[in-house]
């Protein structure tokens, strides 16, 4: 059999050089160019099993050359290569057709495994796609990681597969869920988001499914769930670890039958929708406290797709903290730069609140740097501010918030006003504290390794009284703790 041939377009002769001499060790017969009309031409008379080229070539850009590829010869793969790094990058090679694309600078070894499976998949037609309606950047970052996260997100596009996006709070969550959107197959439906987190527990199944006239006291008309609102679209379900036990198994019967019925209702609802899901919680942990249901959690976990923090992509940050400049110039705070010097402290920082911390940080110090400048002093004092507005949780340690009691006012507020003009329900007291105690129970537990005495030290009670309550409260999966 005769060896394959690669035809090679890059402008670079160093890069060709290189690129031949591997090939031809991998036993690849190689054409190679410096322009993209030489690669036409060669497409054109039928040469070549498998094409590598770069994007920006000196006479014709590789994504204007890709569609008249995938025309004359729609069984001929192309592998895209490029130094510019964007998620932008990796989605119009994918819409466009390529087989697969590769960030410069790459290793060798990947670009030969590419070009082996290349050549194994030639048979198949690829899936064209139709060019993005967009071209603003919806994620920063040029980062090998964010690379593999840009290169995931392309695939996926193509695909209507269920997504569980897995991150810190403030990794760019709901980000990546939107790109997934715009630039899928369900770009014209709606994109509806829902934070379960924020929602009181007793509305979730209302908030989601809708609910019928008369269905529960003040019901005193039909509302549409978020459920149909997305229809045709895409519904995002932000910190679905906090969704309710209850809730979950209509969810379930959602993504086994595509079928609910609305609170109150009766006849099924089809559904349309698909479902992207994200958690900052370990859902694996969630389902050993039986807190979340296993037959879900496959259901969900189709595609996980694990966003890294910021600290692990550090050389991000210039990129990001001059993305949030322009964002803060443009809602009219005065344009300032920033130093050097400046952009190592923040790469030297952790960001325990990632990027949602960094961009915060950017706007503060927009707001109040009097020079046009924004110096390293300015940016370590705001970061010292926020060292010492609360104690940094060591590994292992329950950390409370100083800000619990805003939190349970806001989300208790948001429960209160679901009644409107009506009275809660009697016994609001006991209610609350029953939500409350056993998730914190939970914590200490798990935070002093199932030690009762230690954990009823730390919630300041009697062990026996932490004892009764975990009975009472029927928290199965710490019984064994002692």
């Amino acid at each position: 059999m005769s060896a394959k041939t690669v035809l090679l377009a890059d402008d670079d002769s160093a890069i060709r050089t290189v690129l031949i001499q591997a090939l031809n060790r991998a036993g690849y017969s190689v054409r190679a160019t410096s322009t993209a009309a030489a690669l036409w031409r060669w497409v054109a008379e039928g040469q070549g099993d498998v094409v590598i080229t770069d994007v920006v070539l000196p006479d014709e850009n590789a994504f204007d050359l890709l569609p008249r590829v995938r025309k004359l010869r729609p069984r001929l793969p192309v592998v895209v290569m490029s130094a510019q790094n964007t998620i932008m990058t990796a989605i119009r090679a994918t819409e466009l057709g390529a087989y697969d694309y590769l960030p410069k600078p790459f290793d060798l070894n990947v670009l030969l495994q590419t070009v082996a499976r290349a050549l194994e998949q030639a048979a198949k037609p690829s899936m064209a796609r139709a060019k993005a309606e967009s071209d603003n950047l919806p994620i920063i970052g040029r980062s090998a990681a964010m690379q593999d996260i840009y290169r995931v997100i392309a695939r996926l596009t193509l695909t209507e597969l269920t997504v569980t996006i897995i991150g810190e709070s403030g990794t760019g969550k709901e980000l990546v869920a939107r790109a997934l959107h715009d630039f899928g197959k369900r770009r014209r439906g709606p994109f509806v988001a829902v934070n379960m987190a924020a929602i009181p527990r007793e509305l979730i199944e209302s908030e989601l499914f809708g609910h019928e006239k008369g269905a529960f006291t003040g019901a005193s008309a039909r509302m549409a769930g978020r459920f149909e609102q997305a229809e045709g679209g895409t519904l995002f379900l932000d910190e679905i670890g906090d969704m309710p036990l209850e809730a979950q198994t209509r969810l379930l019967r959602v993504l086994q039958q595509g079928e609910y019925t609305s609170v109150g209702g009766n006849a099924p609802i089809k559904s349309n929708v698909r479902i992207i899901a994200a958690t900052h919680r370990d859902l694996r942990q969630l389902i050993a406290q039986g807190l979340f249901r296993e037959d879900l959690f496959f259901r969900l976990n189709v595609v996980p797709l694990r966003l890294p923090p910021l600290r692990d992509r550090a050389e991000d940050i210039p990129d990001l903290v001059r993305h949030f400049l322009d964002q803060a110039q443009k809602d009219g705070l005065p344009p300032k730069d920033i130093s050097p010097e400046a952009l190592e402290v923040l790469r030297a920082y952790r960001w325990p609140g990632n990027v949602r911390e960094l961009e915060n940080l950017v706007k503060r110090l927009m707001a109040i740097e009097v020079d046009d400048v924004i110096g390293a002093a300015s940016v370590r004092n705001e970061l010292a501010a926020n060292e010492t507005q609360g104690p940094r949780q060591e590994a292992g340690e329950l950390h409370i918030p100083d800000t619990i009691s805003d939190f349970m006012e806001r989300h208790l507020s948001g429960y209160m006003a679901g009644f409107g003009d009506r009275l809660p329900p009697d016994g609001l007291y006991d209610r609350i504290l029953n939500e409350v105690e056993p998730p914190l129970i939970r914590a200490v537990l798990s935070a002093t390794k199932g030690n009762q005495l230690k954990a009823a030290e730390v919630l300041g009670i009697n062990r026996n009284t932490l004892r009764v309550k975990i009975k009472a409260h029927d928290i199965k999966s710490l019984r064994g703790f002692s």
